[in-house]
Protein backbone atom coordinates (compact mmCIF):
# COMPACT_ATOMS: atom_id res chain seq x y z
CA UNK A 1 0.00 0.00 0.00
CA UNK A 2 2.20 3.00 -1.32
CA UNK A 3 -0.28 5.41 0.02
CA UNK A 4 -0.40 5.53 3.60
CA UNK A 5 -1.97 7.41 6.80
CA UNK A 6 0.67 9.07 8.66
CA UNK A 7 -1.45 9.82 12.14
CA UNK A 8 -3.76 7.69 13.83
CA UNK A 9 -6.98 9.91 12.30
CA UNK A 10 -10.07 8.36 14.81
CA UNK A 11 -7.28 9.55 17.87
CA UNK A 12 -6.46 12.81 16.29
CA UNK A 13 -10.71 13.57 15.69
CA UNK A 14 -11.31 12.35 19.43
CA UNK A 15 -8.76 14.57 20.61
CA UNK A 16 -10.39 17.65 18.47
CA UNK A 17 -13.86 16.88 20.52
CA UNK A 18 -15.27 14.52 17.59
CA UNK A 19 -15.95 11.13 19.35
CA UNK A 20 -16.65 8.63 17.18
CA UNK A 21 -20.28 8.84 18.00
CA UNK A 22 -20.57 12.45 17.61
CA UNK A 23 -19.61 11.67 13.87
CA UNK A 24 -21.87 9.29 13.24
CA UNK A 25 -24.83 11.49 14.89
CA UNK A 26 -23.99 14.80 13.12
CA UNK A 27 -23.31 13.04 9.93
CA UNK A 28 -19.75 13.97 9.83
CA UNK A 29 -17.97 10.82 8.91
CA UNK A 30 -20.27 7.20 8.38
CA UNK A 31 -19.52 4.22 10.07
CA UNK A 32 -18.32 3.12 6.91
CA UNK A 33 -15.43 5.35 6.68
CA UNK A 34 -14.57 5.34 10.30
CA UNK A 35 -14.25 1.29 10.09
CA UNK A 36 -12.12 1.67 6.98
CA UNK A 37 -9.64 3.97 8.99
CA UNK A 38 -10.00 1.60 11.77
CA UNK A 39 -8.90 -0.66 9.20
CA UNK A 40 -6.03 0.98 7.39
CA UNK A 41 -7.97 1.06 4.33
CA UNK A 42 -8.51 4.16 1.97
CA UNK A 43 -11.36 6.67 1.85
CA UNK A 44 -12.99 8.57 -0.64
CA UNK A 45 -11.21 12.11 -1.33
CA UNK A 46 -14.19 13.63 0.10
CA UNK A 47 -13.89 12.20 3.55
CA UNK A 48 -10.21 13.09 3.22
CA UNK A 49 -11.53 17.14 2.99
CA UNK A 50 -14.09 16.68 5.46
CA UNK A 51 -11.33 15.33 8.05
CA UNK A 52 -9.21 18.64 6.98
CA UNK A 53 -11.80 20.59 7.67
CA UNK A 54 -12.46 19.35 11.38
CA UNK A 55 -8.93 18.81 12.37
CA UNK A 56 -8.41 22.40 10.44
CA UNK A 57 -5.08 20.58 8.79
CA UNK A 58 -4.08 19.95 5.07
CA UNK A 59 -4.38 15.87 3.08
CA UNK A 60 -0.27 15.77 3.79
CA UNK A 61 -0.92 16.31 7.64
CA UNK A 62 -2.81 13.12 7.11
CA UNK A 63 -1.63 10.69 4.15
CA UNK A 64 1.79 10.13 2.95
CA UNK A 65 3.40 8.00 -0.07
CA UNK A 66 6.05 5.25 0.54
CA UNK A 67 7.83 4.39 -1.98
CA UNK A 68 7.30 0.23 -2.24
CA UNK A 69 10.82 -1.28 -2.47
CA UNK A 70 11.04 -4.74 -3.82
Amino acid sequence: MPIQYKIDIIAALKEAGYNTNRLRKEKLLSEGVLQALRENRYIALQNISKICELLKCQPADLIEYVEDVQ
